[in-house]
């Protein structure tokens, strides 16, 4: 079990500059056999990328002629904060193992440990390439790095595995047959999971992509999903909104649980579904409000840090830790919140006595924000309280209309599940009374006479909003609503033209960030759990709708 942990990344036949986040590997001389070529497995996330050399496959490093390479290993912890020491090691092999050395970087409060396990392929001990690891210090490193020059022939190989620090015993008698059997480990577990996907439409390679990268998204031993394992890339190159997103959202992965149910993967549903339960017991305000993210253990103090220190991605500063949203009022998690539960009670298990009553619980307290009793067009100003909804924007809370919409969701859902199950419902006519009247508001305030589409917010003049494209997804208004029409051909128009739609999203490893530059140019945290799950709700969606024509 151990060996789950560690990172292996084994380096093929390259020339030029690798940077493999802290490992660098520089080489001294060009390579007449170095090529191009990405191998795509079916359904592998690893890929088998073999690309000018870097192989997650861990093929031999010398294919032809010998390498000289210089490696440099510079570790930062705690975000380049904290100092550390480094220590070289010489393991004890029996004889006829490969050779190996060891060097940790030792921390306060966390160690690594590095593992260089040497394969000399059919020859003698006597052919073995030579390691030497010397400490050397770096300008703005606060410890020690090592580095080291190598020299390969044909048919060596060189295994690197980093890991946080255990016992001696357990590594030492790694080979690279271990970590040969432990790369195949790891290949069938994920063949085995994604073989669980219900999905057999036309799009299967794509939404294979997708469905692993959210899977990756999670955190097991919680059930938390996090919207991205990145922080502080920047939404626009230099400038300033460079957000943390390793964090559980409300939003985010409530609308991931319905992708993950619809395409068979029931158990990342249910650890879901336990995880945020926990969260209604233990971490609603005296007031009964929900928080709006989560970190994967489900701690809800998550304060915003910069560190000045770093430049950030391209120089765009600050780069932030943490993220000051977490106590923002974001009232759409609400209907996100109650769409996931009815949409788990459908596709996964009945929810049980105790997550109804904190499905109620929530609600009432939803009724709060919903102040009005009338539904007369004056009274309707003032009816629902502003927030900074799914755009965050800070310091300026408005009446997003896509807040709106969800919190007409909320009580959609509970009224919906109260009747499929029969469930018990003092505030039920409250309930109905609050949906109805967010619905007229909504119709009012919401929608621009002057352009004819539906609007941002209430506050926005004539800003359009594509987050309001989810209406007919979740219900709110027909899909051939004149309205809506008007609002969705509006949006769907090139940004030239005075929409919101552009092509080419995509890289060339499938994965989508937050969001995307005129030039094409990926920007913000990547990969985004959102911008996975709407792809696969799309083709899922698209295969239906072919399938019905036919």
């Amino acid at each position: 079990d151990e060996l789950k942990k560690w990172l292996v990344r084994r380096v093929e036949c390259i020339r030029g500059e690798v940077d493999l986040g802290r490992l660098t590997l520089l080489l001294e001389q060009d390579l007449d056999l170095c090529y191009k070529l990405e191998v795509y497995m079916a359904f592998d996330h690893f890929n088998v990328v073999q690309w000018l050399g870097l192989s997650s496959a861990r093929v031999p490093i010398a294919q032809a002629n010998n390498i000289i390479t210089d490696v440099e290993i510079f570790p930062a912890f705690d975000y380049a904060r904290g100092t550390h020491t480094t220590e070289l090691v010489l393991p004890i092999h029996k004889p006829g193992c490969p050779d190996s050395k060891t060097v940790t970087f030792s921390h306060s409060d966390f160690s690594l440990q590095l593992d260089v396990t040497i394969d000399h392929g059919e020859e003698n001990s006597e052919s073995c390439p030579t390691v030497i690891f010397r400490k050397e210090k770096k300008e703005g490193m606060l410890g020690e790095g090592v580095v080291a020059h190598i020299h390969l022939q044909e048919g060596q190989a060189i295994s690197f595995v980093l890991r946080d620090n255990i016992p001696n015993h357990v590594t030492r008698d790694v080979t690279t047959q271990v970590l040969d059997i432990q790369q195949s480990a790891t290949q069938r577990y994920w063949f085995n999971w994604i073989s669980k996907c219900k999905y057999k439409g036309r799009w299967r390679e794509i939404i294979t992509r997708s469905l692993l990268i959210l899977k990756l998204l999670t955190y097991e031993p919680t059930g938390a999903i996090i919207a991205a394992p990145t922080f502080s890339i920047p939404e626009a190159i230099g400038g300033g909104r460079n957000w943390d997103y390793r964090f559980c959202w409300v939003r985010d992965s409530s609308f991931t649980i319905y992708i993950l149910l619809r395409m068979g993967f029931t158990a990342e549903a249910d650890a879901y579904m336990d995880f945020i339960s926990a969260r209604f017991r233990k971490s609603r305000t005296p007031e009964g409000a929900l928080p709006i993210m989560f970190t994967i253990r489900g701690e809800t103090d998550i304060p915003e840090l910069e560190l000045n220190h770093l430049s950030g991605y391209r120089s765009s500063q600050p780069v932030r830790i943490g993220n000051g949203a977490a106590t923002h009022q974001q009232f759409d998690i609400y209907g996100e919140l109650m769409d996931g539960i009815y949409l788990y009670n459908k596709y996964g298990k009945p929810i049980t006595w105790e997550q109804w009553v904190a499905v109620r619980e929530i609600l009432d307290f939803v009724l709060t924000i919903c102040k009005g009793t009338s539904s007369t067009v004056h009274s309707l100003c003032h009816e629902t309280d502003p927030d900074m909804s799914i755009w965050e924007v800070r310091n300026k809370k408005q009446h997003f209309v896509y807040s709106k919409i969800m919190l007409w969701v909320a009580f959609d859902r509970g009224l919906r599940l109260a009747d499929k199950r029969c469930l018990p419902c003092p505030n039920r006519a409250k309930w109905l009374q609050a949906r109805d009247e967010i619905y007229e508001e909504i119709m009012t305030l919401g929608y621009s006479k002057n352009i004819q589409c539906f609007i941002q917010s209430y506050e926005s003049g004539d800003y359009l909003d594509s987050s309001i494209l989810i209406a007919p997804l979740v219900f709110f208004i027909s899909p051939n609503d004149p309205r809506f029409l008007r609002t969705m051909d509006r949006i769907l128009l090139p940004p030239e033209k005075g929409g919101l739609t552009s092509t080419g999203l995509v890289n060339h490893l499938g994965m989508f960030s937050e969001e995307i530059a005129r030039s094409g140019e990926q920007l913000g945290n990547t990969p985004q759990a959102f911008s996975h799950l709407a792809l696969i709700s799309a083709a899922f969606n698209l295969d239906r709708v072919i399938e019905f024509k036919r």
